[in-house]
């Protein structure tokens, strides 16, 4: 295999699961030194030794959400290696709720996760970045393009990841380049394959919105974000990339004409 980026360093947030662990795989697999950062020491380990690359893969507890933290494991990870090329920005906390139902303790932890730790794991690696042009991939949702029922504060806080991702692409383009995946609900959870099962309601629900008529794999967020870091992208700043099957390509009506009889426009 091609280790195209030997030498070059990557940081990702919530590595131990889902998409932050697959893009941690693709990272190692293309050569990258990877860096896993997450809560869960167990969780973390668990996936660098499930690559077949795992001499590449660093483990290093934090949680995003303490700017104390995060710098640390940042500063830590440059002392180490030398360098920090990329920063992947995954870790994400989704809890259900609307407004008047979502409790105060959840609210919470998805505005520490969510917003802060991109704000702070940002911060602490801009300067490290700067120095070698490298790159920061945002892991927002579709969630922060348009909304979801019965998520208003995760989908407040994807907001806040387009919002940042944007600002940051202004003000650090000369120097790096910011760019974001926006991912539709992929199958990174046990529950998810099993709500999802070829059969289910939900699963007849959800190829009626999707045009490609099925969930995404967390393999294929990670592509977009390996594309969105390497070389291929070198003009892309401030782009916001759904991956989601088509469902952003849709204005939210049903398909009029998947029924037996006719219906006019």
């Amino acid at each position: 295999m091609d280790r195209q980026f030997s030498g070059r360093v990557a940081v990702i947030t919530g590595a131990g699961t889902g998409i932050g662990a697959a893009t941690a795989h693709r990272f190692a697999a293309d050569g990258y030194t990877v860096v896993l950062v997450g809560r869960t020491e167990a969780t973390l380990k668990q996936t660098a030794q499930s690559s077949a690359d795992a001499g590449r893969m660093h483990p290093r507890v934090a949680d995003v959400a303490d700017p104390a933290a995060v710098t640390a494991v940042i500063d830590e990870v440059v002392e180490q290696f030398g360098r920090l090329d990329v920063l992947v920005n995954n870790a994400g906390v989704a809890i259900a709720g609307t407004v008047d139902q979502i409790d105060v303790d959840s609210y919470r932890a998805m505005l520490a996760t969510n917003i802060d730790g991109v704000f702070f794991a940002s911060r602490a690696a801009l300067p490290h970045l700067q120095a070698v042009r490298g790159c920061i991939v945002n892991v927002g949702s579709v969630a922060g393009l348009r909304g979801e029922w019965n998520q208003a504060a995760y989908n407040m806080t994807k907001g806040a990841v387009t919002s940042l991702t944007n600002s940051m692409a202004l003000d650090h383009g000369r120097q790096i380049r910011v760019n974001a995946v926006h991912p539709g609900l992929t199958l990174s959870r046990p529950y998810y394959r099993d709500a999802l099962a070829e059969g289910t309601a939900l699963q007849r629900r959800f190829a009626d919105r999707v045009p490609m008529g099925r969930a995404g794999e967390p393999a294929e967020v990670a592509a977009v974000i390996a594309f969105l870091a390497g070389p291929d992208a070198a003009y892309l700043n401030g782009a916001h990339i759904p991956v989601d099957g088509g469902l952003t390509a849709s204005d939210g009506q049903t398909n009029l004409y998947a029924v037996d009889h006719a219906v006019d426009a």
